[in-house]
């Protein structure tokens, strides 16, 4: 069975795309909307998003845990947070790999923000049965792609529920 490498969903939320973007944008608040992510420490310290800027993402999955080493790829305020996960591991991240990348796009939409989320398998050197099988394995039963397009239905959804309750800074 052939991957599916992409997957892409999008929502609109009633707030401007620098308020959505100051907060995608910080690795360290994305597990207040995601269902697998905890959290994340940058390498230096930092808050503010920059390319080339190192973060480890912590994650759990039922009773398993992970950890992720990511580098951002794209910090464009009010328009586009990306990054890519580049070794795994449990406590701390170390084996290397081309993983996964993610992206955020933040678009002016009827005066809210349509926020646009996209997860890209990067395995592209593992061949499709045993990628097909890890991931099976990994999930309960379904693909990456299959799990992260509910993943990020839910993200999407936790982030306009938290975004439109927030105070509004005038």
């Amino acid at each position: 069975m052939a991957r599916t490498f992409s997957v892409v969903d999008s929502i609109v939320i009633d707030a401007a795309p620098s308020t959505i973007y100051e907060q995608v944008s910080n690795p360290a608040l994305m597990g207040r909307w995601s269902p697998e992510n905890r959290g994340a420490t940058v390498r230096d310290g930092g808050e503010q998003a920059y390319v080339g800027m190192v973060f480890d993402g912590y994650n759990k999955r039922g009773p398993l845990r992970w950890t992720t080493r990511c580098t951002v790829t794209a910090a464009d305020a009010g328009e586009r947070f990306a990054f890519k996960v580049r070794a795994i591991g449990g406590r701390r991240p170390l084996v290397p790999g081309r993983i996964a990348s993610w992206e955020y796009r933040f678009e002016a939409a009827g005066g809210g923000t349509r926020v646009t989320e996209t997860w890209t398998d990067d395995r592209r050197s593992w061949p499709d049965f045993l990628a097909n099988a890890f991931d099976r394995m990994a999930t309960r039963g379904d693909t990456f792609a299959d799990f992260q397009r509910r993943n990020i239905r839910t993200t999407l959804t936790n982030l306009k529920t938290a975004m439109e309750s927030a105070p509004s800074s005038s």
